[in-house]
């Protein structure tokens, strides 16, 4: 059974989350916060599989607990619930570690498909999404990053297709190679720079420099 924390200051927003989860035989909720303070202190002691995250709480805000979350529980995955969707909250989310957000009124089928794609380890924002949100917020010179030069060539340009929004099999015909070798240069760029997801890696691309806003 896979266990969902649901954190949100407001108690009719985590009873309808609670309804949707509990409506599927292979997802429970072990416990709800009221703030992001809560949350924390739940998931050190349940470790859920899954944390569905408000983001403008008392206390702790979504994206401070998402950080503190994901930097002490790696295994953790963070979906973050955002009332507007490409604000800085869900920026920040992603910088702070989630795996993927959605909107507050997402119907409940889609919500669903983001809880199972998160816990599979797929980031559910795609990157052109994460793009837009980079072109938008990014706005500090890039941070030298020397975990960059672990990469080979190759696998740096994988990682900034990856950033520029290019699947898999897009990728593939781009360099000119098979579908299957893009995901092991995929996995070995995730794996070298410790990120979680396709969606951390395009952060990772933007924040090192090796994209630039608006290329």
């Amino acid at each position: 059974m896979t266990s969902v924390l649901i954190c949100d200051d407001q108690e009719l927003v985590r009873v309808g989350l609670r309804m949707i989860v509990d409506s599927q035989p292979d997802l429970e909720v072990v416990a709800e916060a009221g703030d992001g303070a809560a949350a924390v202190e739940i998931a050190r002691a349940r470790r859920p599989d899954l944390v569905l995250m408000d983001v403008r709480m008392p206390v702790l805000d979504g994206v401070a607990a998402t950080g503190r979350i994901c930097a002490e529980l790696p295994a953790v995955r963070v979906l973050v619930i955002t009332t507007f969707d490409l604000d800085e909250y869900a920026y920040s989310a992603l910088r702070a570690g989630a795996s993927g957000f959605l909107v507050k009124d997402a119907p409940s089928d889609e919500m669903l498909v983001a809880i199972r794609g998160v816990l599979r380890g797929d980031a559910m924002v795609s990157p052109s999404v994460t793009r837009r949100l980079l072109d938008r917020y990014l706005t500090a010179r890039p941070a030298a990053q020397p975990q960059l030069d672990t990469l080979t060539e190759r696998e740096k340009d994988v990682l900034g297709l990856i950033a520029r929004g290019l699947s898999n099999a897009e990728i593939a015909g781009k360099l000119f190679i098979g579908e299957t070798t893009v995901k092991t240069h995929v996995g070995r760029v995730l794996g070298k720079l410790r990120l979680r997801d396709r969606v951390h890696a395009v952060v990772f691309a933007y924040e090192s420099g090796l994209v630039r806003p608006g290329e």
